[in-house]
């Protein structure tokens, strides 16, 4: 039967008006909203590839390209609306917010289309465009905008340079350690989410944390040649 694949097309495609939804949540200023919907969306990301896998999408459907689907609402739910999102709310300020709201959008393009976007070991190589959770960051520490604008900066930068930034759910190395900061990042998300923006302390130190686990990771494996 064809029908269950087309499902899970649908599915994925259901992350597009989650954007919907999280654009309009914009509109009318509602944070916590906007981050609930680009936290289905995430959600629905993490869990359709298995779908389609469990029904042979690519064998039932071959016209339709699941994997380019995913492309495009990803570009929609990590980049677009995140960068709608910082220059809303002011974090992405005057001319140069814009000129850093323009270097978001092209240098995803960028990592959106590399082949060679992933080690074997699947690590993203340079920073992997989830502006998504990079926003979340921003509006759950509330930093000045000037920090903000440096830490937009710094990542689209880090886009280019071929560190291995880990998969919190694919990559082998160190995963029940990972799993565990995942696990306590996704909680403090949950936690900011019903708390409102920005985030109390106690949760500001628990996504800081996680941050600096990611990062510090990522430097690691960029010197032992990961991704060189």
């Amino acid at each position: 039967m064809r029908v269950l694949p087309a499902l899970v097309h649908i599915f994925t495609a259901l992350g597009a008006v989650c954007g919907l939804l999280a654009t309009q949540a914009i509109l009318t200023g509602d944070a916590s909203r906007l981050f609930a919907w680009l936290a289905i969306a995430l959600v629905i990301d993490a869990i359709d590839g298995t779908f389609a896998r469990a029904v042979r999408v690519s064998e039932q459907l071959p016209r339709f390209s699941g994997e380019r689907l995913d492309l495009v609402v990803d570009y929609v739910t990590y980049v677009f609306v995140p960068v709608l999102a910082l220059l809303q709310w002011r974090y992405l300020d005057g001319s140069l917010g814009l000129v850093l709201a323009a270097g978001i959008l092209l240098s995803s393009l960028f990592h959106f289309s590399d082949l060679e976007s992933k080690t074997k070991d699947n690590c993203f190589v340079g920073f992997p465009a989830i502006w998504n959770i990079f926003a979340f960051y921003v509006f759950a520490l509330d930093p000045a905008a000037w920090v903000a604008q440096l830490a937009v900066a710094l990542a689209i930068v880090a886009t280019f340079v071929p560190m291995p930034w880990v998969h919190p759910l694919r990559v082998v190395a160190l995963r029940p350690l990972t799993l565990v900061v995942t696990a306590l990042a996704g909680a403090g998300g949950i936690a900011v989410l019903l708390s409102g923006f920005p985030a109390p302390p106690l949760w500001q130190a628990a996504l800081i944390a996680a941050a600096l686990y990611y990062t510090a990771l990522a430097f690691y494996w960029w010197r032992k040649g990961v991704a060189s």
